[in-house]
């Protein structure tokens, strides 16, 4: 196992370095599906950016009004100067941007983050009445996933290299709840209609498969109530 350092934030930042801050191919195709279906977007906010690709996507297409990337790596050399970027520890909040967002934009970021009811608390406070989040996460409910907690007494997305990039998992279950605790909506579900098969995961479901069972990434989107 990996050896832990005493140092919070170089471990963070280390764990962060082993995603190399990019998702998979599935996950970015379901993001932009939903977030062609929930346009306009508004002001945008990528909580967790990564390399910067899925919002530069968003700038080519204009999807958004602005966009303000945040994430604990740097800002990436050949990203569009319109496009502000925050270097910051998104464990802990984002300072002096309250309401300021009508849609946050997480990809696969949840899992890698400590206290997700904390994130989806902080998601509330920059989004503005009404304001709408789009998050992806790995699908713990697929037939793989199901079978590597059985097998390996871990959810297939948390298993060996995973860690500790991937230290949060979460069923559909715990995302109704949090978002019930923290002030959304009860979240709608989506899959990403691809996912790989167990023990031989270099092939991939027959695409005439998909849903819960057969996606290895799901997303939510919620929106930010009254109350």
């Amino acid at each position: 196992m990996t050896t832990i350092t005493h140092d919070l934030e170089d471990w963070r930042k280390f764990a962060a370095a082993r995603s190399k801050g990019t998702s998979d191919e599935a996950c970015h195709a379901l993001a932009w599906r939903l977030a062609a279906q929930e346009k306009p977007l508004g002001s945008l906010l990528e909580f967790g950016a990564g390399t910067g690709a899925f919002a530069r996507g968003l700038h080519e297409m204009r999807l958004a009004d602005s966009i303000i990337c945040a994430d604990i790596m740097a800002r990436p050399m050949d990203l569009p100067e319109e496009i502000r970027w925050i270097q910051a520890d998104l464990n802990f909040p984002l300072t002096e941007l309250d309401g300021l967002f009508d849609t946050i934009l997480s990809i696969e970021v949840i899992e890698h983050l400590e206290n997700p009811r904390a994130v989806f608390r902080e998601f509330r406070r920059l989004l503005r009445p009404g304001g709408r989040l789009i998050l992806t996460t790995p699908n713990q409910e697929s037939l793989r996933s199901l079978l590597a907690l059985l097998g390996g007494r871990h959810f297939a997305s948390f298993l060996g290299p995973s860690y500790p990039a991937h230290i949060t998992a979460l069923l559909e279950m715990d995302l109704v709840r949090v978002c019930h605790e923290t002030g959304f909506s009860a979240p709608a579900f989506h899959y990403s209609n691809a996912g790989r098969i167990p023990k031989m995961t270099r092939f991939r479901w027959p695409s005439f498969l998909g849903g819960r069972f057969f996606s290895d990434n799901l997303a939510l989107v919620a929106r930010k109530t009254e109350k």
